[in-house]
């Protein structure tokens, strides 16, 4: 039997990045399916046809090209989306890279950008979507953390630390807005099968490379789902980002949830 799907976002508008796959893609599908309007966005056309295609080429479904580390390309893509849908109630900063490498061995460019696109990409989206998400009688954001800013994982220094950032950028942004009534929360996704995490992903926003050839495993013995199920589509990060920005979320603010099937307890 399948599951009935809540109709939470009848008359809504959400403006989601990182949208031509993995976590991102499986958002804009399970908000189309409870009945918002979706602008997804993609540094990828490729990514985001396929979204297209997966939705059915559903008619609450536009698209639009954008690259959240480019701050002409964000400005332009959040006016179109703006257009498109009206207004905006929810931002979803799903768009993200991983690069992992020893940091003895990492340039200063893969540092930097990995900064660039996670947390300076997600900067500015919520700022050029403010006025906005302002004018919104129910607006939320919900940006992408990991488990890597609060938990050891090993290779990936700058993800990390750009995923810290977003942590703590979520904390003051709830708190400089709550009396505009705009709630702002983080997701912490770890062991989730994904673009990102194998390496699949066609865009540029939402991939990385794998582990270095010479890591030791051995200091990966404690990221390990206890759950005991392996890795978690991807479908069960975006049930959490639907609940978040919704009217169940309406009491959440501030806050991260973690979403790891264990691995982290």
């Amino acid at each position: 039997m399948s599951a009935v799907v809540p109709a939470r976002y009848e008359g809504r508008r959400a403006l989601i990045t990182g949208a031509g796959s993995g976590i991102g893609q499986a958002t804009v599908l399970r908000i189309l399916a409870e009945g918002g309007t979706v602008v997804a966005a993609d540094v990828s056309e490729a990514g985001l046809a396929d979204t297209v295609g997966k939705s059915g080429g559903h008619d609450r479904l536009t698209t639009v090209v954008v690259d959240v580390a480019d701050e002409a390309s964000v400005t332009a893509g959040v006016a179109a989306a703006r257009k498109a849908l009206g207004g905006i109630d929810v931002l979803v900063n799903a768009a993200g890279i991983l690069r992992s490498s020893r940091t003895e061995t990492t340039s200063l460019a893969d540092f930097e950008l990995v900064i660039r696109v996670n947390l300076v990409g997600t900067f500015l989206m919520i700022r050029e979507s403010l006025p906005a998400l302002i004018e919104s009688d129910d607006a939320a954001v919900v940006n992408f953390s990991s488990t890597s800013a609060m938990f050891a994982h090993p290779y990936m220094a700058a993800y990390a630390a750009s995923k810290g950032g977003i942590q703590s950028m979520t904390h003051a942004l709830a708190a400089e807005y709550a009396k505009q009534g705009i709630r702002f929360t983080a997701v912490q996704p770890s062991s989730i099968s994904s673009g990102m995490t194998d390496g699949s992903g066609e865009s540029g926003q939402s991939r990385g490379p794998g582990l270095p050839e010479d890591a030791d495993f051995g200091l990966f013995a404690k990221l390990l789902p206890a759950l005991g199920q392996g890795f978690a589509g991807p479908e069960t990060v975006a049930g959490v980002v639907a609940m978040l920005a919704s009217s169940d979320g309406a009491f959440i603010t501030g806050t991260e949830v973690r979403v790891d099937g264990g691995t982290h307890f």
